[in-house]
């Protein structure tokens, strides 16, 4: 028997089901990955305990962009599936229930611009990585020649970006019943709000004028800071919670108990009660997810690619080492000061919370998967804070080190010789820098700070970042990634 709704009545004692479902959908997400899954579902499905009668549709339709295997099974269960929380104290088994409808565009493209377009919805939420925005990382800007924007650009009636689809909505809502809708961005990306409202205003400006200045009077993107370790689901998972549940489950996702929602409070209209399920809306969201993107991603960053070149698997094998944990804290110490939180937040609280939850053996978050797309990643990890120190002129040891090792990583051979598969969008651009540059890792360093979109023009002509990062680079050829971290560790 497969979970759905005939079968939740089966549940065994431990493992809890939906309190409610939602009668309507007032929110479409782009973007059907675990991390939604695990997170924004999971608010909303505790925020509809306590929302009222005359709350707004909380029900979430849920849209998968590139693939369809997600949305059928979730399909064949009703919207249900297993929520599993580890943790070396055990594991929770929940089932959520606020996802009633999912869909894929590429076969559904008319159902998903209805849903989109529908005076119902009042949140268009994403979470499509920071690959899929089509903007220039460095600059934050509308990249008009990528490959997802540059077809929406020429065929506005048949977008496949998450930027094309909102614009499309929005004009369809605008000259239809006027009525705008929220979009809240989920995706780890600094001000991201206001990175998206952006990219959406410019596209929209390519196609109408009239369009973008409606966008800009009448849409808001609150920024928001999320939170929550989510690995990618094995079939020893899948197995187990069958097991479990004494169903199947097509699409369990794994996560850890802890979960933080910061949410930039200015919504056109009526939003669910997410603070009663423990999210904070804020004025501002800055600070918070400026100390995530530089104390959580950037540590976990620099873990991925030097314990990957040190051998390990996972994430909590590197943390589990004396020499690496003791980088990462002092890597975290070198982003501390560049912080400007509220009095309330205990920084020195938060990173010893992100070391415990860094060496959960319950969560085996593989260091390949942390590695994917860091010429996306890094000018928001670990560049911001470069910046920062070297106009304050603080150190940055164990940040040069952690670019040195992206640069060593993205080189394509791990310290056996063996391939590394890079799962990025300038992939090829890498490869061929590293097959010019074999064996002479200055050169190798010098190419690849030349990639304006990652590094933009200031940082290779500043000698007091390019020198560490090529000398550390040299040394991780030379000495290996443990190596190289005992002698960062000695540095003062």
């Amino acid at each position: 028997m497969r979970l759905s709704d005939s079968t939740l009545a089966t549940l065994p004692p431990g493992v809890s089901g939906p309190a409610r479902r939602p009668a309507s959908v007032g929110i479409v997400h782009l973007g059907l990955g675990a991390f939604h899954r695990a997170h924004q579902v999971a608010y909303t499905d505790d925020a509809l305990l306590h929302a009222g009668p005359a709350a707004p549709g909380l029900g979430i339709c849920a849209v998968s962009l590139k693939t369809p295997g997600m949305r059928d099974r979730l399909a064949a269960q009703d919207g249900l599936y297993t929520l599993v929380e580890k943790s070396p104290e055990g594991v929770r088994r929940r089932v959520l229930g606020s996802l009633i409808e999912v869909r894929f565009l590429g076969d559904e493209r008319h159902e998903v611009h209805q849903r989109l377009a529908a005076k119902e919805t009042g949140i268009v939420s994403l979470t499509i990585t920071e690959k899929g925005y089509g903007h220039d990382p460095a600059t934050g800007m509308l990249n008009p020649a990528h490959p997802e924007i540059a077809p929406d650009l020429a065929d506005w009636a048949h977008p496949g970006s998450a930027v094309g689809l909102i614009a499309a909505a929005l004009d369809a809502r605008r000259l239809s019943h006027g009525k705008p809708f929220t979009v809240l961005c989920c995706d780890n990306l600094p001000h991201n709000g206001r990175l998206v409202r952006g990219l959406v205003l410019e596209f929209a400006r390519r196609r109408d004028e009239a369009l973008a200045h409606w966008i800009e009077r009448h849409v808001t993107f609150p920024s928001t800071m999320v939170d929550r370790i989510v690995p990618a689901t094995t079939d020893a998972d899948v197995a187990d919670n069958d097991a479990a549940l004494g169903l199947v489950d097509a699409a369990p996702v794994v996560c850890e108990p802890f979960r933080q929602w910061v949410i930039e409070d200015a919504f056109v209209g009526a939003r669910p009660p997410w603070e009663e399920a423990g999210a904070e809306l804020v004025d501002d969201v800055a600070p918070f997810e400026t100390m995530k993107l530089r104390l959580l991603n950037g540590s976990h960053s620099a873990l991925a690619y030097l314990g990957y070149l040190a051998g390990h698997e996972f994430i909590y094998q590197v943390a589990g080492e004396p020499a690496f944990a003791t980088y990462m804290r002092a890597l975290m110490g070198e982003a501390v000061p560049t912080l400007r939180v509220p009095s309330r937040v205990d920084l020195g609280g938060y990173r010893d919370t992100l070391v415990r939850r860094f060496v959960n053996p319950a969560l085996p978050h593989r260091t390949k998967q942390i590695a994917m797309d860091g010429s996306q990643k890094l000018p928001q990890r670990l560049l911001g804070t470069v910046r920062d120190n070297l106009a304050s002129g603080r150190p940055i040891t164990r940040l040069a080190l952690a670019v040195a090792a992206w640069m060593r990583y993205v080189g394509g051979r791990d310290e056996s010789g063996s391939t590394i598969e890079v799962a990025d969008p300038l992939a090829s651009t890498f490869a061929s820098i590293a097959d010019a540059h074999r064996g002479d890792p200055a050169a190798h360093a010098r190419a690849l700070m030349g990639i304006r979109a990652v590094f933009d023009d200031d940082l290779p002509n500043d000698a007091r970042f390019a020198r560490p990062v090529t000398a550390w680079l040299e040394s991780l050829y030379a000495h290996g990634a443990v190596r190289t971290v005992q002698d960062c560790n000695a540095r003062p």
